[in-house]
C-alpha cells in the first residue's frame, strides 16, 4: 500500500519579506504562538529561509552582505507543537533529509563587518567579502573560490524548543552579567547579543500586546544553549538524531539556518553555504527524559551519511596556545584553534589564493576540526585538517613548495 505524500507544515515566499509570513520568527520566547501541531512519529516538512532571512542574493556584489540587518538574522520556521510533549520529557528529532529548493541551487559564504559579527579572523580579514555556491547534484562549487568541488553535509544550523520563563530569565540576567563585566573593565568585545527589539519577529497569530513584549523580552537566536539553538554541528545531517530538553507544554521546536556544508567552527562567522532549504523531520517523546538521561545539554546522533575522504588524504595543520606575535597563553584552545588555520590559510596562498579566499573556503569546505591535548602545559594543540580531494590541483606538501594555480578568480566585493 502506497504511503500518503508528506505534509509540508511551515511554508515560506522566498518571494516576500519574512516579516510578512506566518509560522516565522526570529527571537526565543515561550509565548510565542504555536503555528502547527504534529504527532509524534509523524513525518512532516518545514521549509525554511537562509540564516538572513533572504536578505542575501545569487549576485557578483557584496551589496547585500553591506545592507544586511544583524538583528533580523536567523529567521527560524515555527514553533511546531508536539502533541502530548511536557516539561521535563527530551525531544527526539529525527532528521530524515535535508535539501536545498529545487529552484534555489545555490548557497553564499561571506565575510560580515566584524563591527557586526563575531567572525574568528575579524582583526585579520575585516573587509565585506561574499562567495556564492552552485549546487549540482550533491556537489557544490564557486566561481568565486575556483578548483575546488566537494559533496555537501546539508544540516540544520538550528535546531531547538522554546524556554519557559525561568530558562529565558536566566539566560538574559547570565548574558546581561557578562557584558556588564565586559564595559566595567572597558573591553571594546560585545561579549553577548542581549533583547533587541530592532529585527524582532514572532509571527502572524500575536495580538500586538503579545507582539510587543516578545519583542523586548525574547532572546537572539545568536548562541547554542541548553535548548539546541544555533549549535552549527556540521555532523547533524540526513539520518541525524538530536536529543532536546523539553521546557513548555507543546515543546515548541523550531528549525533553519540551513548550511550546504561547513567547516568545523564555521568560522567566518556567516561561515556556512548558507541556503534555502527544506528539512524533513519526525519527531519523537523521551517521557521523563531530562531527568532519566541527566540530559543538562542536548546530546547528538550522528547519521550515516557524510563525505568520504581517505584519511590519508587530510592535511592537517597544527596550532598551538602561542599567537602570532609570539606571546605564551596558558592551555588556550582558542588560540591554539586560531594558529592551525592561520597556518592553513598561509599554505593556500601560496597556491594562488588570495587569504579571503582561503578563509571563506574553510569556513564552508568539510574541514574537520580536534583539540589533540588540553592537558600538556603551557600548550594546548588543535588539529585542523582539509581534505586535499576537494582540489582539482595536488596540495600536499613537496620539495620546492606549492605551485601556484592560474585563473584563482576572486571574491565579491561591495560595489560602492
Amino acid at each position: 500500500m502506497a504511503k500518503d505524500a508528506i505534509p509540508t507544515v511551515v511554508k515560506v515566499d522566498l518571494k516576500k519579506p519574512y516579516y510578512e509570513q506566518p509560522g516565522l520568527h526570529t527571537r526565543w520566547h515561550p509565548e510565542i504562538p504555536f503555528h502547527c501541531k504534529v504527532k509524534p512519529g509523524e513525518a512532516f516538512k518545514v521549509e525554511c529561509f537562509d540564516s538572513s532571512g533572504g536578505q542575501v542574493f545569487n549576485t557578483d556584489d557584496a551589496d547585500d552582505i553591506k545592507k544586511i540587518n544583524p538583528m533580523g538574522i536567523h529567521c527560524l520556521s515555527g514553533p511546531i507543537e508536539v502533541e502530548g510533549a511536557e516539561p521535563g520529557d527530551v525531544l527526539v528529532v529525527d532528521i530524515l533529509d535535508v535539501q536545498p529548493f529545487p529552484d534555489e541551487p545555490w548557497g553564499y559564504t561571506a565575510i560580515m563587518d566584524p563591527k557586526l559579527s563575531s567572525a574568528f579572523l575579524g582583526d585579520i580579514y575585516p573587509n565585506i567579502q561574499k562567495a556564492i555556491w552552485d549546487f549540482e547534484g550533491i556537489f557544490a562549487s564557486s566561481r568565486h573560490i575556483p578548483h575546488v568541488k566537494f559533496p555537501g553535509f546539508i544540516h540544520p544550523g538550528i535546531i531547538g524548543t522554546l524556554p519557559s520563563h525561568e530558562v529565558m530569565q536566566s539566560w538574559t540576567d547570565r548574558e546581561t552579567a557578562l557584558c556588564d563585566h565586559h564595559a566595567s573593565i572597558n573591553s571594546t568585545i560585545t561579549p553577548a547579543a542581549l533583547p533587541n527589539v530592532e529585527g524582532a519577529y514572532a509571527g502572524q497569530l500575536c495580538s500586538s500586546e503579545l507582539h510587543e513584549k516578545i519583542k523586548r523580552e525574547g532572546v537572539r537566536t545568536v548562541p547554542p544553549r541548553e535548548h539546541g539553538g544555533n549549535i552549527d554541528i556540521k555532523n547533524l545531517s540526513r539520518g541525524s538524531k538530536a536529543y532536546l530538553p523539553v521546557y513548555v507544554k507543546g515543546a515548541g521546536f523550531s528549525v533553519g539556518d540551513i548550511h550546504f556544508s561547513e567547516g568545523d567552527g564555521e568560522i567566518s562567522f556567516c561561515g556556512a553555504i548558507e541556503m534555502h532549504g527544506i528539512i524533513t523531520l519526525k519527531l519523537g517523546l523521551i517521557k521523563n527524559g531530562v531527568e532519566d538521561l541527566a540530559l543538562r545539554n542536548p546530546m547528538f546522533l550522528p547519521g550515516a551519511v557524510q563525505p568520504h575522504f581517505g584519511p590519508s588524504r587530510y592535511l592537517t595543520f597544527e596550532g598551538i596556545s602561542v599567537d602570532e606575535s609570539g606571546k605564551q597563553h596558558f592551555l588556550d584552545v582558542k588560540v591554539a584553534f586560531r594558529q592551525a588555520v592561520l597556518n592553513a590559510i598561509e599554505y593556500l596562498k601560496k597556491f594562488g589564493y588570495s587569504g579571503e579566499q582561503a578563509y571563506l573556503l574553510l569556513s564552508a569546505a568539510p574541514v574537520e576540526t580536534h583539540v589533540s591535548s588540553i592537558v600538556d602545559i603551557p600548550n594546548s594543540c588543535v588539529s585542523y585538517s582539509i581534505p586535499a580531494d576537494i582540489f582539482d590541483f595536488d596540495i600536499m606538501p613537496k620539495e620546492g613548495g606549492p605551485t601556484a594555480q592560474s585563473d584563482m578568480g576572486a571574491t565579491a566585493y561591495p560595489t560602492k
